[in-house]
């Protein structure tokens, strides 16, 4: 057998060795020998250089063993106002544990499935290789892999994971470096750390928490074994998704731990009897939808940056947010769902920002409609638009309160007027109203009152206190009073100036992020500073202006909830003459934007809407109204089972009676009718001085005196006036006589009542009034004397030919014919004296009835018409001459 492994050279000198005996004595073998040796080091040299070159051309471009890459990027937490987890945010969803955490039963479950002979080798094991390199010979090269633990982490953190010669060499060389740089603790770390565990999660850690909700270091033996398997097949072990598969896996694991005597037997069959299913998180809980989360995310990702060198992406930060995870929810439901807003199209777009009133902090972000890319445009935040009126506040009427001290009664001409620059302008509506309050003016949305009210603050001052309020103008002109700024503001920005009216002047700019957690442990807190943006005076004023217009007939009635104290501003702007041209707007009732920002001591909110490109307009009607039913709905939403109260008065305020339609304004006297008295508010120490006096009490009348005339049977009231207002005025009279009250009016200081009624007596009231006061009243009363007693009875006969009879006491008779046209009954006594013969005649036409006594002295003929209604009194004496003594008929019954 030996000679088949002779080389020809050496057979053909061993022929010629023995046909000559003297050439094999000459040489000596140990000369080949050596030139044997030698030619197999020239080999040996030549395949190690070989190899080496070979192994320096595959490694040529293998990554530098860069720290940064082994530590691998590490998403954020983000947790809500509660301290619950809202969402994780990064390349990966891993979360990071140290080795010290790492419990040792773990550690055994993994040794045991992927590399135990980790703490033996030097980061290649060449017996597990070997066996790795028999797998492939026999079933095909990348049948099997020999990677221990150290390579693994390489492959995970260098190199592709395609199997091929040159990524193997490569994989050996840095685990070697690896392993030389590292305690084997640490590579232990990294790769429990960096292992993919399906679900979109990364790390063991990570993996405890998806799968069982739990930390590490309270996993049970079947679940560590479970988890230990899963890298091999990340998706075929995933026990929600492939419980068998992770169940035959997990029992792999079990066997593997007994068989490297990690456990023993007993505890290898009581875990592999364990349910795959005992102890999985319930699916419900699985995952929470982030979609609600998105817009406030973005908010939150803006803040952590401006932090300092932070990355939120790979720094494994947890991140203490303001977020109310309801209030969020809803908004986009509000925003995704015609459950709560009709909106016109799909296109129609909305921002909407929701602060804590008192804090500053964002409690909701609406970053638009209908977003379909994660970190998109944020309406809410990202978006420039021109505010419309709702910068009044900020630029027009708060700096006027706050430097010019100004009351909400200051008054203000609703009248045509221009820009310094000679531009003009007008309403909304093309109309003027005249003069008003700054409340009113507000209320109503009336541009004129807002200009000229910058105008008085001035441009610097206005632009300063906007600048306090977060909203960023560079520049500012006369046109920003009514909302054409120049590059907009954001619902937020919006939401944060409102809120410090709504704080007692107290601005916080608007957070999403309460404190940053390291993973170090060290926490830094990123609350923003609360500072004093203007007096408490000018907050309240505002505050209780805005609150009017939520108020009818204010333009904001449609966002009012009742049962809240709610302070807001509507806003729109209008397309210039040229844009409408351009685009083809079919008239200044199409509007581009259409704001409402309002609050409640509890919570602020500002809403925009519109359209992407500005060119696409709000059609007039329900559409310009749906910021207000937006802002309506989430207020009484998140205020809903809150008590709430009024917002306070402070001290540096005081509340004035004003008379309505004073100008300039004066306090309403006490005289001032209170449907004329209207409740403002002054800069304590600033409200106007002058009391009104056009509704001064006026002076009662005086000397009031009631004379009668006999002669005429009538009453003559007189009075006395002191006129001391110069107004023109009246006398109210009310006369009672006992039987009814009759009242008149006269410009004069007397009346006469005539036809008085014997016996009645008479009360009279006097007042002085000029149409809108009336005075203290004058009284006086009178009683009418009653007629004497007739000491001769007579009778009278009813009939238009009455006769009288009587007992004359003359001592000539005398003669009375007249005619009685009425009814009645009456007796009389005459008496006549005189002598020869007397006619006289006396004409009274009348009616009469009742009783009549008379008296008459003479002789003579009397002829007369009594058409009265009553009669009692003293009859006239008429005197004569008659031949005969018969007495006459008195017939006359006087009326009243």
């Amino acid at each position: 057998m030996a000679d088949q492994y002779q080389s020809r050279e050496e057979r053909r000198k061993q022929q010629q060795t023995k046909g000559n005996p003297k050439t094999k004595t000459s040489k000596k073998p140990k000369g080949i020998i050596k030139k044997i040796f030698l030619t197999l080091v020239a080999l040996g040299i030549v395949v190690i250089l070989a190899g080496v070159g070979t192994f320096a051309y595959l490694v040529k471009d293998a990554p530098k063993l860069d720290p940064k890459v082994l530590k691998d990027p590490i998403s954020s937490k983000i947790l809500d106002m509660n301290g619950h987890l809202l969402t994780e945010v990064g390349a990966v969803n891993r979360e990071y544990v140290d080795y010290k955490d790492i419990p040792k039963l773990l550690e055994n479950a993994v040794l045991a499935t992927e590399d135990y002979r980790f703490y033996k080798h030097h980061g290649i094991d060449p017996i597990r290789l070997g066996g790795a390199v028999l797998a492939n010979i026999k079933h095909g090269f990348g049948a099997e892999g020999g990677s221990t633990i150290t390579q693994q982490v390489i492959k995970n953190s260098f190199l592709t994971p395609e199997k091929t010669l040159k990524r193997k060499v490569e994989e050996a060389w840095l685990s070697y470096q690896l392993e030389q740089k590292y305690t084997k603790h640490q590579i232990f770390e990294m790769y429990v750390n960096k292992v993919n565990m399906s679900e979109g999660s990364y790390g063991m850690a990570t993996a405890a928490e998806t799968y069982y909700g739990k930390k590490l270091k309270d996993l049970t033996l079947p679940e560590a074994a479970l988890l230990a398997g899963m890298p091999q097949s990340p998706n075929n072990y995933n026990p929600f998704t492939n419980p068998d598969l992770a169940e035959k896996r997990r029992n792999i694991v079990l066997s593997l731990m007994h068989q490297h005597g990690f456990i023993s037997k007993q505890k290898m069959e009581e875990a592999m009897k364990v349910p795959i299913k005992k102890g999985l998180v319930k699916e419900d809980k699985r995952k929470i939808d982030e979609k609600p989360f998105d817009s406030f995310v973005d908010a939150v990702i803006d803040e952590v940056k401006q932090q300092g060198d932070f990355d939120i992406f790979s720094d494994g930060l947890t991140i203490y947010t303001t977020v109310d995870p309801k209030a969020q929810k809803y908004v986009y439901k509000m925003l995704n769902t015609k459950d709560v807003i009709n909106y016109p199209d799909e296109k129609f777009q909305a921002g909407v920002s929701l602060l804590d009133t008192k804090t500053g902090a964002i409690r909701a972000i609406g970053g638009g409609r209908n977003q379909q890319v994660k970190r998109g445009f944020n309406y809410a935040i990202d978006t420039r638009r021109q505010p419309g009126s709702t910068i009044k506040p900020v630029l027009d009427y708060g700096p006027a309160i706050e430097y010019l001290k100004w009351g909400t009664y200051q008054t203000i001409d609703d009248k045509p007027v221009q820009y310094s620059t000679g531009q003009t302008f007008g309403n909304w509506d093309g109309r003027y109203m005249g003069r008003m309050t700054i409340r009113t003016a507000l209320q109503l949305s009336r541009n004129t009152p807002a200009v000229q009210t910058l105008q008085q603050v001035g441009l610097d001052r206005a632009k300063k206190f906007a600048n306090n309020l977060g909203i960023p103008l560079k520049e500012i002109y006369e046109s920003y009073a009514i909302g054409g700024l120049r590059d907009g503001v954001s619902p937020l920005q919006m939401a944060g100036a409102y809120s410090a009216f709504g704080n007692n002047g107290l601005y916080t700019k608007p957070y999403a992020v309460i404190k940053i957690k390291l993973r170090d442990g060290t926490v830094i807190n990123t609350t923003p500073e609360t500072k004093v943006v203007m007096k408490d005076y000018t907050a309240f004023m505002i505050t209780d202006m805005l609150k009017s217009v939520l108020q009818y007939p204010g333009t904001g009635t449609r966002a009012n909830v009742p049962g809240l104290h709610i302070a807001g501003k509507t806003g729109t702007t209008n397309y210039t003459d040229e844009e409408r041209a351009q685009w083809n707007i079919p008239s200044s009732s199409y509007i581009p934007d259409a704001w409402f920002s309002g609050y409640t001591p509890n919570y602020t909110a500002s809403i925009w809407t519109g359209y992407k490109d500005r060119s696409t307009p709000i059609a007039p009607g329900e559409d310009q109204k749906i910021a207000q039913d937006m802002f309506r709905n989430l207020i009484s939403y998140v205020s809903e089972g809150k008590q709430t109260s009024d917002f306070p008065v402070p001290n540096s305020v005081q509340r004035v009676r004003i008379e309505k339609g004073s100008m300039p304004p004066v306090l309403a006297s006490q005289y001032t009718p209170s449907n004329l008295v209207i409740t403002e508010y002054a800069v304590k120490g600033n409200a106007p001085s002058r009391v009104s006096t056009r509704y001064d009490k006026l002076n009662a009348p005086g000397s009031a005196s009631v004379k009668y005339d006999e002669k005429n049977n009538q009453l003559v009231l007189k009075w006395s006036y002191k006129n001391k207002s110069s107004a023109n005025i009246q006398f109210a009279i009310s006369v009672d006589d006992g039987s009814g009250q009759t009242s008149l009016t006269t410009d004069k200081k007397s009346i006469t009542v005539p036809n008085v009624t014997p016996g009645a007596t008479y009360k009279f009231t006097i007042v002085a009034t000029d149409g809108s006061r009336k005075s203290d009243s004058a009284a006086a009363s009178f009683t009418v004397p009653k007629a004497p007693e007739e000491t001769t009875p007579g009778n009278e006969n009813n009939g238009d030919n009455g006769t009288e009879n009587g007992t004359p006491s003359d001592t000539n008779p005398g003669q009375d014919t007249g005619q009685d046209q009425g009814n009645g009954a009456g007796t009389g006594t005459g008496t006549g004296t005189g002598t020869g013969t007397g006619t006289g005649t006396d004409t009274e036409q009348g009616q009469g009835q009742g009783q009549g006594e008379g008296q008459n002295q003479g002789t003579g003929t009397e002829q007369g018409n009594d058409q009265g209604n009553k009669n009692q009194g003293t009859g006239d004496t008429n005197t004569g001459t008659t031949d005969g003594g018969t007495n006459t008929q008195d017939t006359e019954q006087p009326g009243t």
